[in-house]
């Protein structure tokens, strides 16, 4: 299995090469040269099992059988020893779990890992996974992650502690939450390094994509990723979107719901559809940054003026990365025409879809906007009706309320996402429901933890600098 950039200008590289270097040397994301098949995979059981089989399809000759069992068993038989014991107790059977809220309507909560995050399902393999291909090289490495909120805590919890690898995360100064931000600045981790980038998230992206188009100081810094950007997370969040398809199917696929602003989640979703899950349509739910959303409805691909700061703070996102992955596979897997196109979005911030990419877009996807108004209604709603009973972080909110405003409605089973635990927003949950959600107990101290976080301005080359000086792996 060797991966090939989006933009076409760069030479294949291995799954592990792949992994290490996130970013492609063209500027382009890797992407599979192939779409392997995967079998019935609901027969492994485990979700573990399910993760080993995903992993080593994508891996190839990279990983053998032996260390794809011994990475997903590390990440999801053996729990991080953070969780809370009730959930340490249920990790190994689910991982992830499927609540019912109404006839053929679920709601796949993604967030009882350490950070309380959907994003910590794959960061619990990528930060064995990085390590056990620093060992076998014996390198160090210098990972680099922009968030708008949930990225950087689940990075932090993966890789905190390691030998091998110093993280620097990248938030928006003021644009994420209390619960979000003590996440990142209160590990108590020496490689751990946060940072206040003054400007919002697309800022904060901008400078990471920079820094790895400067060839020099990504070698020197020997410079990765843990955005979506990196393959691996795409491959480990497929994961819960193959265990969810094939525990609900029925004679027909199941329709999911995506709570999303980078992108990458959705593509997740599709990535699993294309190796044979019995997955239909993947609707798109966005906040008031609705350049997703726009561009299924508009056929155009174009930031807004500025991001808007919204409820769902993790979704405060105009420049969604993974929307490149799937316009390659929308163009025909043509890297010329994504070069042409990124390059007129670079100009001038937009680009007309090509037709028949759109109508590939529109099988495929689905999309609507939800205002925050929008939001805080259906929070209460869904808490407060006792039809539901359900208590929904203001993203999982999004996907609940974008259902009524889609083109075509979804047939059953239908699987709304829930990324964050909603007690990683409890001003905005208890003012929409009255309910002040507490935090698990496995993180009840979180605001006793002494803090460490670095202020820096939006600008590359004061974040080079700042990372030449603290980067273990800087050569």
């Amino acid at each position: 299995m060797r991966y090939v950039s989006t933009r076409g200008a760069a030479p294949p590289v291995s799954f592990l090469d792949a992994v290490l270097a996130g970013l492609a040397p063209d500027g382009g994301l890797y992407v599979p040269e192939s779409w392997p098949a995967l079998p019935d995979i609901a027969a492994t059981g485990h979700y573990a099992g399910v993760a080993m089989q995903v992993l080593k399809a994508f891996a190839g000759e990279s990983l053998d059988d032996a260390n794809c069992a011994k990475l997903t068993t590390q990440a999801y038989i053996d729990p991080p020893s953070s969780m809370d014991a009730d959930w340490r107790a249920k990790w190994p059977e689910t991982v992830t779990s499927l609540a019912h809220i109404g006839p053929g309507d679920w709601v796949l909560e993604l967030f009882h890992g350490p950070s309380l995050s959907f994003k910590d399902v794959a960061m619990q393999l990528i930060g064995p996974l990085f390590d056990y291909a620093l060992t076998q090289r014996n390198e160090k490495l210098s990972v680099i992650c922009a968030t708008s909120g949930d990225t950087g805590g689940a990075a932090v919890e993966a890789i905190k502690g390691s030998a091998r690898s110093d993280l620097f995360v990248l938030m928006p100064k003021g644009r994420v939450s209390d619960v979000q931000k003590r996440f990142m600045t209160a590990s108590g981790a020496e490689n751990v390094h946060a940072i206040d980038i003054e400007g919002d998230f697309d800022a904060c992206q901008a400078i990471v994509k920079t820094l790895f188009a400067d060839r020099d100081f990504s070698k020197r810094a020997r410079l990765s990723g843990v955005n979506s950007i990196n393959w691996a997370r795409i491959v480990a969040q497929s994961v819960y979107f193959h265990v969810a398809a094939y525990t609900l199917r029925a004679p027909g696929a199941v329709n999911f719901i995506v709570p999303t602003g980078n992108f990458g989640d959705a593509f997740s979703g599709f990535v699993a559809k294309m190796c044979g899950a019995p997955i239909g349509k993947i609707a798109l739910a966005t906040n008031a940054n609705d350049i997703l959303s726009r561009a299924l409805k508009t056929g155009r691909y174009e930031r807004a003026a500025q991001s808007h700061a919204t409820l769902s703070p993790a979704m405060d996102i105009q420049v969604a990365s993974n929307f490149e992955r799937i316009l390659f596979e929308a163009v025909g897997r043509d890297g010329a025409m994504v070069k042409r196109l990124y390059d007129q979005f670079a100009q001038s911030g937009g680009f007309d879809i090509p037709a028949p990419a759109l109508a590939f877009l529109r099988e495929h996807f689905d999309a609507a906007a939800v205002s925050d108004e929008e939001t805080q209604e259906t929070m209460g709603a869904y808490w407060n009706d006792g039809h539901f009973g359900y208590l929904a972080c203001p993203h999982t909110a999004v996907g609940l309320h974008a259902r009524s405003k889609l083109e075509a409605p979804l047939d059953a089973p239908l699987v709304t996402l829930a990324t964050a635990h909603p007690a990683k927003f409890p001003d905005t949950v208890e003012e929409a429901t009255g309910v002040r959600p507490p935090l698990p107990a496995k993180c009840a101290d979180l605001f006793e933890r002494k803090e460490k976080v670095d202020v820096l301005p939006n600008d590359a080359e004061a974040v080079k600098r700042y990372i030449a000086e603290r980067s273990r792996a800087w050569a």
